[in-house]
């Protein structure tokens, strides 16, 4: 959802179309494959600079700190994380490989906190936490934390607009 606020808000993104959109995500991933391997080749680089890329917190841990980066943490309840993530494997009939909820919702909080250490002593990476939640329920003001954040440069009016409550399933 972030990413498609931001190419409305007029933010270039940086996607390659390879993961279609799906059941588990109607609008799209908005990813680009290379940066799953920046560790051993951050060449990409060149091509994100002044576009908003999307990366799984693990994967911020290999961006070089010779570049600064803004970074938006989108943050969700652990509880619709965990039912999203099994509602997808469930459809890809890997359901039975599920960890049960309070095992993984342990795993996920343990690991968060020490990411979000560890990126709070980061002096290339600058952060703003997002609430998944509060963008659903209070678009403008998440909107308007993200522009200030981001430079004010953005049309606050478009990233709004494509904030869709309706597509919030896993609740």
């Amino acid at each position: 959802m972030m990413m498609r606020m931001l190419a409305s808000g007029g933010m270039e993104v940086l996607i390659d179309g390879i993961r279609q959109a799906d059941e588990d995500n109607l609008r799209g991933y908005y990813e680009y494959e290379a940066v799953k391997k920046t560790k051993q080749d951050a060449s990409w680089l060149v091509r994100a600079e002044g576009r908003a890329v999307k990366m799984v917190y693990r994967l911020l841990y290999d961006l070089p700190a010779v570049h600064q980066f803004r970074v938006l943490v989108m943050r969700r309840r652990m509880s619709e994380i965990l039912r999203s993530q099994r509602t997808m494997l469930e459809r890809q009939g890997r359901g039975k490989d599920v960890i049960p909820d309070e095992q993984m919702e342990h795993v996920f909080e343990r690991e968060l906190a020490r990411f979000l250490d560890w990126l709070s002593r980061q002096t290339h990476l600058s952060a703003l936490e997002v609430d998944y939640n509060r963008v659903l329920a209070q678009p403008e003001e998440e909107v308007r934390r993200v522009n200030e954040f981001l430079g004010c440069q953005l049309d606050t009016r478009a990233m709004c607009q494509v904030v869709e409550p309706d597509l919030y399933r896993n609740r």
